[in-house]
């Protein structure tokens, strides 16, 4: 938890104390570079057109939404500046409910004994449970202190209605280069950085968006005697990767997977695979998408794909990384470049549709476990040749739900159906 005032958020002698320094750089030099007034949040000039209230000194509770590295924090500074209100930052991450309550609790006496009004900022509240974002309810709709929660995952997911209906949602889009270039030179003449400015569009273009990224990579620049633009980029690089398990990009990265190895591509698929093996995704969640994978995109085209798909299943489960790679790699390569058929998905998926229309579906007698006497006679399949009889397996007649693709295995099962039952569509 962290306490501000409006005064203690910027001090004015943090320039004077870098130029003493003679150069050296007073850390953090992303908290020391925040801006002090709207005109110098750079990259998102168009959200104060967009929601007017935030120039208002009593702007309601509002979720700030975005990636990471785009100024929801300094914004979130920025407001209580601007509106003189006292400053409580939580980590959803790392308190509980009874913290929560402390904070409030303070909140509440600095109003009613000082009439000074009061800003909790919340960082990460999508990671709040249902019981920490209830707790907060009451006093946002009585007012007691303005709420604002940051967030990197969508809130029309991620919190609740109840709350959410009583908060306005502010996004902020991923930075440009050129945002994070101005960011980067706008910090590098407040504090008189001497550092070539060649290199910051090249730290600029390796910053992925995240301002915070670029400025870390700066502050390190700047303790380099003259750095090159290979020492830059090597600074730049490893921390500039981001992959968030729980995030957005977690959830972009598992589908450029998919569709690459359902675009049977796979040198996309295996370079998607090992982005994921270097963001430290659970490798066990990469194999159990490998299984779905292998039933709802390649099915019967290749049936030895399920198996090889669970043999990697159950491989990564007991053998772990760094070894775990190499089985989720055979699999992964294999299922991109084998046959696809999405026949028996689509078939199921339809088949629950009809019988989600239908009123109760009757077994026909002779399929019964005990069938009435007088019934129909059941035929057994295994007393004719070829193992086949023509009978009914349905009360009435229904679609086809099953079409057989005219690729790999299916296609040979595409050609005995339709010995055994006449024409199938085929796609």
């Amino acid at each position: 938890m962290e306490k501000s005032s409006q005064n203690s958020l910027f001090d004015s002698t943090l320039n004077e104390d870098v130029k003493a320094s003679k150069g050296k750089i007073l850390p953090p030099l992303a908290h020391l570079s925040r801006p002090q007034t709207f005109e110098e949040f750079i990259g998102h000039s168009e959200i104060f057109k967009t929601y007017s209230f935030l120039r208002s000194k009593n702007f309601p509770s509002i979720i700030l939404f975005g990636p990471s590295g785009t100024g929801k924090t300094t914004l979130a500074r920025l407001l209580a500046l601007h509106s003189g209100k006292e400053f409580y930052k939580f980590n959803a991450v790392l308190g509980g409910v009874a913290d929560l309550k402390k904070l409030i609790l303070a909140a509440q006496e600095m109003r009613e004994r000082l009439g000074q009004e009061a800003i909790i900022f919340v960082d990460e509240i999508h990671r709040f449970n249902k019981a920490q974002q209830d707790a907060l309810l009451p006093y946002i709709e009585e007012g007691a202190f303005t709420l604002i929660g940051a967030t990197t995952e969508n809130p029309r997911v991620s919190i609740n209605k109840a709350l959410l209906s009583r908060m306005h949602i502010v996004q902020l889009k991923e930075l440009t280069p050129d945002d994070i270039y101005k960011i980067l030179l706008q910090t590098k003449e407040k504090f008189s950085l001497e550092i070539d400015a060649g290199l910051l569009i090249i730290i600029a273009d390796f910053a992925g968006g995240d301002a915070r990224v670029a400025l870390n990579t700066l502050e390190a620049a700047a303790k380099l005697k003259n750095p090159t633009k290979e020492e830059i980029k090597l600074l730049i690089i490893e921390n500039a990767r981001a992959f968030d398990k729980g995030g957005n990009r977690h959830y972009d990265v598992i589908s450029a997977f998919i569709k690459s190895m359902r675009g049977s591509d796979p040198q996309a698929a295996i370079h998607w695979l090992a982005v994921m093996i270097d963001g430290g995704e659970d490798p066990v969640f990469i194999a159990r998408r490998l299984v779905i994978f292998a039933s709802e995109d390649v099915g019967n085209a290749d049936p030895t794909a399920l198996t090889l798909a669970t043999s990697a299943l159950h491989s990564v489960s007991n053998i772990g990384m760094p070894e775990a790679r190499i089985i989720l790699a055979q699999a992964t390569t294999y299922l991109a470049s084998t046959y696809k058929s999405n026949a028996a998905y689509l078939a199921i998926d339809q088949a629950l549709e009809y019988v989600r229309s239908q009123a109760t579906i009757q077994v026909p007698d002779h399929l019964k476990n005990h069938p009435p006497m007088g019934s129909q006679k059941y035929l057994y399949p295994h007393s004719y040749d070829n193992h086949f009889v023509k009978q009914n397996y349905t009360q009435n007649p229904i679609p086809n739900f099953y079409i057989p693709t005219l690729e790999g295995k299916e296609d040979g099962l595409r050609k005995r159906l339709e010995k055994l039952w006449g024409q199938i569509a085929s796609k």
